[in-house]
């Protein structure tokens, strides 16, 4: 049986959302998460948080072009906390602790190490993109000398930008414990899907759906690479620093101003998504065809346990309200 594409005809969009675990699904509903670990004997370990919203402690933090930023940050937050949570519950054999591990113990603490291995990881997932698809195609462009076709460099730069994220997504589809997660990745969205057509969440309804999905995390970064092409392009540091011309000065300037204003393009990026995201006509679904595309490498078929996983988790996000969690 063919799969049902939900995003050209469903029921309702929700801003339901999740993220693919060892072994698990985190998932985020307007009013909580859940994180569902699958162990060994079948049995789930179940973790569920309520929160309340930044834009209802602080109004301006859910405005358009302002929340973008924020909401990424978060999601990077609570990613690799459930990312933790799910390594500490999934079955790995056991190993020693290294003779680093039982220092840091010893000095700070058990629980302050935790903490500190945490803010470390966050401090990582943050960096680690910026500098790999942001920083490094700039660096890299650098080394050519353009002279003053300035186009050209930009060109450079997006198209190295796009080559290591593509390269990027490809190597992690390639490895094998990476599958299995991206297995789970597939089961959120199939599950996801199934939601919003307004099915039954069983696991004979979930697998007929596809396992792509136009409000994901990976069309968000593919979109965020095409935004960031064309706005940089327009970014002249020579310029703005017109006394500066050549050499690691203008490199470190423009390294810089890519830093500074990647919060505009994270905002303006995650505007785009919702808007290709709430319409389904020629044009938005051109628009996000690409990034759709790419969740091809990101995303596999996953078993039925795994879909019973995704089941989990999203049931007990579900807010009473049902209009609570419209898109």
């Amino acid at each position: 049986m063919s799969e049902k594409k939900c995003y050209e005809k469903c029921a309702k969009k929700t801003v339901i959302g999740g993220q693919a675990l060892i072994e698990g699904i985190y998932m985020r509903g307007p009013e909580k998460t859940a994180t569902v670990i699958r162990r060994s004997d079948g049995t789930h370990t179940v973790r569920e948080r309520a929160f309340t919203p930044a834009k209802k402690k602080f109004a301006p933090l859910g405005w358009p072009f302002i929340r973008g930023i924020f909401i990424f940050g978060s999601s990077i937050k609570d990613g690799v906390a459930e990312l933790m949570f799910s390594a500490e519950n999934s079955e790995f054999e056991a190993t020693e602790p290294t003779k680093f591990d039982l220092w840091v113990e010893k000095k700070i603490g058990a629980e302050r190490a935790e903490k500190l291995l945490m803010g470390f990881s966050v401090v990582l997932g943050v960096l680690m993109p910026i500098a790999l698809f942001i920083l490094l195609p700039t660096l890299l462009s650098s080394f050519v000398n353009f002279g003053e076709m300035y186009w050209l460099r930009s060109l450079c730069e997006g198209v190295l930008r796009m080559a290591i994220f593509i390269l990027f997504i490809f190597s992690t589809s390639r490895m094998k414990d990476m599958r299995r997660v991206y297995a789970y990745h597939g089961a959120e969205h199939k599950t996801i899907h199934c939601y919003e057509a307004g099915e039954e969440l069983t696991v004979e309804n979930v697998r007929r759906h596809t396992r792509k999905h136009p409000r994901c995390g990976t069309s968000f970064l593919f979109v965020v690479m095409i935004i960031s092409i064309v706005f940089f392009s327009f970014v002249r540091t020579d310029i703005w620093f017109p006394a500066v011309t050549a050499g690691w000065a203008q490199t470190l300037i423009r390294l810089g101003s890519r830093i500074v204003l990647l919060p505009v393009v994270l905002n303006i990026s995650y505007e785009f998504n919702r808007l290709v995201g709430r319409y389904d006509n020629f044009l938005t679904k051109a628009l996000r065809w690409p990034g759709v595309a790419m969740q091809s490498m990101t995303t596999n078929e996953p078993t039925d346990e795994m879909i019973e996983v995704a089941i989990d988790a999203l049931s007990r996000v579900i807010p009473e309200n049902s209009e609570a969690d419209k898109w």
